[in-house]
């Protein structure tokens, strides 16, 4: 049994046999992940040799997350596999959409994992660690699995300012932020984030997301959403810096991080483009009404136009744009093969994100029932309610309660009504 580390998105412990309910105390919404298996029996044990997405690699200890440049344990994280196993899909979907990309780089590259995986793929792979435990590491499993590449003991930055990856991989332990100039800057097609500092995304630990990201984020029912939104500002401003444009391609939230992949185009214009993405989202705490604009300059509304409250909250500039492609997306999906263990998750998951509204804000139905002192109802009905009274909706990828929709809430009250 381990304590996690303070000053993240929440303290928690975990066994073998723990399940995560992790939660963050706020004076207004909880930040909750679903009940599921931290590292479940049969979970691999330091120095084991696992086998995963037909590559087989030694590993050490887990930890929560990637490397954070320290030279604490070289770790592996066995519930990252639907995070690896979706990039591999991406890669290979994106070798479709731009056949020349051919060197990849693992910042941050512990184990080595994502870096082996994608060198089965047929990429040139390069591994980046500052641990030289980690590198030595990544260099065995690069051997062993005998499709090349090569592992390097360096400070990422360092690195990128020197090199030119057709794709970046960044998955740090914790705030990805550190990492993003050198990223976008050198990087000459895509870019893959992974952020677990989910607190400070969604705004349960509000300072900290404000000096990290650049925006306010607000710790509202609909955080998943919040904290992805809070992570592409950040990363398409970043960009824009530059004179690049940052589209999102693919992105989800998924347990207790979010992850993104981000297609550079260079050009002022372009970047331009890209900014006109971003803008706020006003919500209020008493009745969930919730509304957005775009611009980088916030109006928000006096009070509450609907139920007059003064308890309304400004969130951003956060993006306001789709956060992926549903084409790309759809053929990430098709990428997905049986070898891989997660398979059947990371299918339903990008079936839901295709098909996702791009709406920045969600609503709970149980949240929403509660409030109206009524029992919630199965998900599919009730969204095809909301469709057949001539309203978009869906349900959101990272919750089994979540939807979204052009319906507002007195019209979604009305359209469900069990009278």
């Amino acid at each position: 049994m381990r304590v996690g580390e303070t000053g993240r998105a929440a303290e928690w412990i975990v066994s073998p046999r723990a399940t995560l309910d992790w939660t963050v105390k706020t004076d207004t919404h909880p930040l909750t992940v679903w009940d599921e298996s931290v590292f479940p029996l049969g979970s691999p044990r330091p120095g084991m040799r696992i086998e995963e997405g037909g590559v087989e690699i030694t590993v050490p200890g887990e930890r929560d997350g990637a490397s954070d440049g320290t030279n604490e344990d070289v770790f592996f994280n066995p519930e990252q596999e639907l995070n690896r196993d979706i990039t591999v899909a991406v890669l290979r979907a994106y070798q479709r959409r731009v056949p020349e990309v051919g060197r990849y780089l693992d910042a941050m590259a512990a184990s080595g994992i994502r870096g082996v995986r994608a060198a089965a793929e047929g990429y040139d792979v390069t591994c980046v660690d500052v641990d030289p435990e980690a590198t030595a590491l990544a260099e065995k499993n690069l051997a062993d699995n005998e499709n090349g590449g090569e592992a390097i003991c360096r400070d990422v930055n360092a690195h990128l300012y020197e090199s030119s990856p057709s794709v970046t991989d960044l998955d740090p332990y914790g705030t990805p932020i550190p990492f993003a100039d050198a990223a976008v800057s050198n990087t000459r097609k895509l870019v893959c984030v992974t952020a677990t500092d989910t607190a400070p995304l969604c705004g349960a630990h509000l300072n900290s997301g404000i000096r990290k990201y650049g925006a306010i984020p607000r710790n509202t029912e609909y955080h998943p959403e919040m904290g992805l939104r809070t992570l592409l500002s950040a990363l398409t401003r970043t960009a824009a810096r530059y004179d690049l444009a940052a589209d999102p391609i693919c992105s989800h939230v998924s347990r207790h991080y979010a992850r993104t992949y981000l297609e550079l185009n260079s050009g002022a214009q372009a970047a331009d483009s890209v900014l006109e993405e971003l803008g706020h989202v006003y919500h209020c705490e008493d009745c969930l009404w919730r509304d957005s604009d775009h611009g980088l300059i916030a109006a928000p509304p006096d009070g509450c136009p609907r139920c007059e409250g003064n308890r309304t909250l400004t969130a951003g500039p956060l993006w306001l744009g789709a956060v992926a492609n549903s084409a790309f997306t759809t053929t990430v999906r098709e990428a997905i093969d049986d070898e891989m263990g997660t398979a059947a998750r990371a299918r339903r998951l990008l079936d839901r994100v295709s098909t996702e509204l791009d709406t920045p804000t969600h609503y709970d139905q149980h949240r929403l029932c509660e409030q109206w002192g009524r029992p919630a109802s199965g998900m599919e009905t009730f969204i095809s309610q909301l469709r057949e009274a001539g309203h978009a909706a869906s349900r959101a990828h990272y919750s089994g309660t979540a939807f979204k929709s052009d319906a507002t809430i007195p019209e979604i009250r009305a359209i469900t009504s069990p009278e």
